[in-house]
């Protein structure tokens, strides 16, 4: 085989293939070149469309960005003795929010688990209804949760339940589809099993499919908790209850109140650090059994 590379036909062909690579990563920097610069441009275009349709003007709001935050923590500091006060006095709001985030978290993941195996080649109940089940978790993950939010507000009014609903409908979509990934991946052998001693659709799903997938979805489940978590309390701001909501009125007075809208702050931001670290080690333990 060493002979090989001296003779002038393989060296002709080396030198091809050579100049065959050389044409190819040229011609992809080219590519890479004009791709970068039709970004820039439509980027550009955009900016400068928003500027001149925005109200005040990119250039003149954003030397004011600051302001706001340095009023909040300004009015804060000098306050810093109510601060223990108000962390005890909105930790309820928060314990509320993050109920509303575990109880949609759940509802979804049981949702999703459902459409999941409906709409998996392989393991559908109704083959020929894939795609339907498709659609409909995509339309559940494209329906944003504060839109729903509001909806259901109107007809139900204010409070926990329009939120926990909408956060658990978009959950649902999602996870949906990332479940139904992981169900690609699963043994079919378990399954055949249990179908040729008789096993029903679920049974085959409960003691076939799920031990298997059961740490991937758990993992994406925790995930989809932190997330909702912040969504939980973005969806406050309409009136869906929990730490939002007093964070929206707190900031509504304005200037005289900005020590508790600072609470708050601190409050929520520290729940989604723990949250994130609790879930970040799950998560480790479940897919890698890291962190044990």
């Amino acid at each position: 085989m060493a002979h090989l590379t001296s003779t002038p036909g393989n060296g002709a062909n080396a030198a091809a293939i050579r100049g065959h690579y050389t044409d190819l990563i040229r011609r992809k920097r080219i590519y890479g070149g004009l791709m970068l610069t039709l970004f820039v441009l439509l980027m550009t275009a955009g900016f400068m469309t928003a500027n001149e349709r925005n109200a005040g003007g990119f250039w003149d709001g954003i030397r004011h960005v600051f302001d706001f935050p340095s009023e909040v923590v300004s009015e804060a500091w000098d306050k810093i003795a109510l601060m223990p006060a108000h962390l005890a006095t909105f930790f309820p709001a928060l314990l509320e929010t993050i109920n509303i985030a575990a109880v949609s978290t759940l509802l979804g993941a049981m949702i999703g688990t459902v459409l999941s195996l409906l709409s998996t080649r392989g393991l559908a109940r109704f083959p020929r209804l894939i795609g339907l089940f498709r659609r409909i978790m995509d339309i559940m993950r494209a329906m944003p949760e504060i839109v729903i939010a509001l909806v259901l507000i109107f007809l139900m009014g204010g409070g926990p339940v329009p939120a926990m609903i909408a956060i658990a409908f978009h959950t649902g979509g999602a996870l949906g589809k990332q479940f139904s990934e992981v169900n690609e991946n699963a043994d079919l052998k378990p399954i055949e099993g249990l179908e040729s001693v008789g096993a029903s659709w679920s049974q085959r799903m409960w003691l076939g499919v799920i031990p298997q997938v059961a740490p991937n979805y758990l993992s994406y489940a925790l995930l989809r908790f932190e997330i909702n978590i912040r969504a939980s309390a973005i969806l406050g701001f309409v009136g869906a209850g929990g730490i939002g909501y007093e964070l929206k009125n707190a900031m509504s007075w304005g200037q005289g109140k900005y020590d508790e809208a600072a609470a708050i702050f601190v409050l929520l931001f520290a729940s989604i650090v723990f949250f994130d670290q609790i879930s970040s080690h799950l998560r480790n333990r479940l897919t890698t059994g890291a962190g044990a």
